[in-house]
């Protein structure tokens, strides 16, 4: 097999390009030149011009006076070239190929998934609905049930007493009276609507800026800074505030993210084509977003140990207060994947006109024309409703349903976001030796799924025990690993090449909605754990319906956004019949990083 070319540096990959398109621009100018040159004399002269009588009715210079003024020229083209652009708002002329990442690319890129993953899996649907309920009903101002009984077991009174507090409509809000868990969800919506105005441009930004990593540190820091807040004002209502602003900072950043992994997936694979770039591919996103998922369990998972710990104190709310600062600090420190690299624009737009709001709103709206990536998308708004859901329905059930101790509580989370860290990176090699692509990696996390919350439901009127909650927590945490990595990256395989910005903020926005769904869902009716594992369940039955019949396809995806330009044969992408051989010049094992 023969040796790939080295990858050469952005900037002599950019002036190659430009050094092909001058010699091409001169080969047909002189093409041009030519044939005007072999061109036959003019029979009549057309009609005089009006400077054309001085210049003896056109005839001089071999017929010129024919020709249109310079000035009318220019403005013609000027107006071909703003027609151009209303049609196509900054349309890549051409777009660079992607270096490979670098070593420290790729830690920056892992020290933001250990930072940021617990935001919408632990500091939005746990501790802030914790805050507020100290806030809004301190312990000081509760006096709980004498007894408290669960299924023929008596629960202690000490340990029912956030339980009780949590789920307590005390929030007076016009006439209606609110949980701390429906506040939080509340707020965590309107974050969202916010989010989606800034999004829109920030798409353009992504796709067409030379400062990406900008918008990374800044929307971090942002969000990072009112983490630091939740303790200086004793009211509810800031709360609302504090939360909105946290989940549109983490929609924000993690678009970025996401972006970042569509260009080093499209640098990993730049030297392949056909069969190799689709096994390349494969086995570059799956290892990379796999581990980043792994990673990020044990941020998760160290938070959720300070939150219990801090529980422990007599002042609950200062104990809390504490652990949303080291979040926001933790969170800050991802800024590093910002300073480590920064992916500009590898397009080069056509033309230089500045776009106003409506034509970045229309940039942002380019996954409309793509089906599979729209199908793509509700498998990700699926999955995350159904895992937070699960997740959220299950922890309520642990401590007000089943009424297990606090410590086992804690044990329930630490398994819950470290068992990734095993069970993910031993699928990695699994999916490569099955040649399993993002679509049947996503039907078997929905299929997981599917088992847990259909056995939540099933046995609902039963008494877990302890150890039968945390058999569930390992598979289930193994099925929102598999959900969050590969749903991503089915989409990236359907953005194509300079688009990855405008696909990646619709992928953190719906999986944002998806999470704070399934929140609001578990958390309506939070004695009622029946419901929100048959809402799980048909959220994760949905989505089979949706990859199995929504002709949603990883091939297609690749073909449609243009990463298999000039295949002509697509069967040879098919998997069956594949010797086993094949793997080891395929590029498949090239892929890994």
């Amino acid at each position: 097999m023969s040796e790939q070319p080295l990858p050469q540096p952005r900037s002599s990959m950019r002036e190659a390009l430009e050094k092909e398109d001058k010699e091409k621009a001169a080969a047909v100018a002189a093409k041009e030149k030519a044939a005007k040159d072999k061109a036959p004399p003019p029979v009549a002269a057309p009609p005089m011009a009006k400077n054309g009588g001085k210049n003896g009715g056109g005839g001089g210079n071999g017929g010129g006076g024919a020709q249109p003024p310079a000035a009318e020229e220019t403005t013609r083209e000027i107006q071909v070239v703003r027609e151009a652009y209303r049609r196509e708002p900054a349309a890549p002329a051409y777009v660079m190929p992607e270096e490979p990442p670098a070593m420290v690319e790729l830690v920056g890129w892992y020290l933001y998934g250990f930072c940021s993953f617990f935001i919408t899996h632990l500091l939005l649907p746990v501790l802030f609905p914790a805050i507020v309920t100290q806030v809004a009903f301190p312990a000081s101002d509760f006096t709980p049930e004498a007894k408290y009984v669960v299924k023929g077991a008596t629960c202690s009174v000490h340990e029912m007493s956030m339980y009780q507090r949590l789920t307590r409509h005390s929030i007076a809000i016009a006439d209606s009276n609110l949980s701390p868990l429906g506040w939080s969800g509340l707020s965590w919506a309107i974050g969202i609507l916010i989010a989606a105005p800034i999004l829109t441009q920030v798409a353009h930004h992504l796709d067409r800026g030379q400062y990406q990593s900008l918008i990374l540190i800044a929307a971090t820091s942002f969000g990072s800074f009112f983490c630091l807040l939740t303790g200086f004002f004793k009211t509810v209502w800031v709360f609302l505030f504090y939360i909105l602003f946290i989940a549109s900072a983490i929609i924000v950043a993690e678009a970025v993210h996401t972006r970042n992994l569509g260009l080093m997936i499209r640098g990993l694979a730049a030297h392949d084509s056909g069969k190799h770039l689709v096994l390349r591919r494969r086995a570059a996103a799956s290892q990379l977003s796999l581990y980043c998922t792994a990673i990020g369990g044990i941020g998760a998972a160290l938070m959720a140990a300070f939150m219990y710990h801090m529980l422990r104190r007599t002042d609950q709310l200062t104990g809390l207060w504490v652990v949303s600062i080291f979040s926001g600090l933790i969170w800050f420190i991802g800024i590093c994947h910002g300073l480590f690299t920064n992916r500009p624009s590898s397009s080069s737009p056509t033309t230089a006109f500045e776009p106003n709001f409506f034509t970045k709103l229309t940039y942002s709206m380019t996954i409309a024309r793509y089906p599979q990536a729209i199908g793509s998308l509700v498998a990700v708004f699926l999955s995350s409703f159904a895992t937070m859901c699960i997740f959220t329905s299950g922890t309520l059930y642990a401590i007000g349903g089943v009424c297990i101790k606090p410590v086992l509580v804690l044990v329930l989370w630490i398994l819950y976001f470290l068992f990734p860290l095993i069970s993910l990176p031993l699928l990695h090699p699994i999916q490569i030796i099955i040649r399993a692509d993002a679509v049947r990696m996503q039907l078997l996390g929905f299929i997981i799924a599917l088992f847990v919350s259909g056995a939540g439901f099933y046995f609902k009127n039963h008494r877990w025990r302890a150890a039968h909650i945390i058999v569930i927590a390992l598979v289930q945490s193994t099925a929102n690993g598999i959900l969050y990595s590969f749903g991503r990256i089915l989409l990236l395989d359907a953005s194509p090449p300079g688009k990855e910005g405008a696909f990646a903020i619709w992928y953190a926005y719906v999986r944002c909605i998806g999470a704070m769904i399934g929140f609001a869902a578990a958390s309506a009716g939070p004695g009622r754990a029946g419901g929100s594992f048959a809402a799980a369940f048909l959220g994760c039955f949905l989505g089979i319906i949706v990859l199995i019949f929504g002709n949603v396809s990883n091939i297609g995806a690749l073909k449609a956004a243009g990463h298999l330009k000039g295949m002509e044969d697509e069967k040879r992408l098919g998997e069956k019949g594949e010797g086993m051989s094949a793997v080891a010049d395929s590029g498949e094992g090239r892929g890994r990083v």
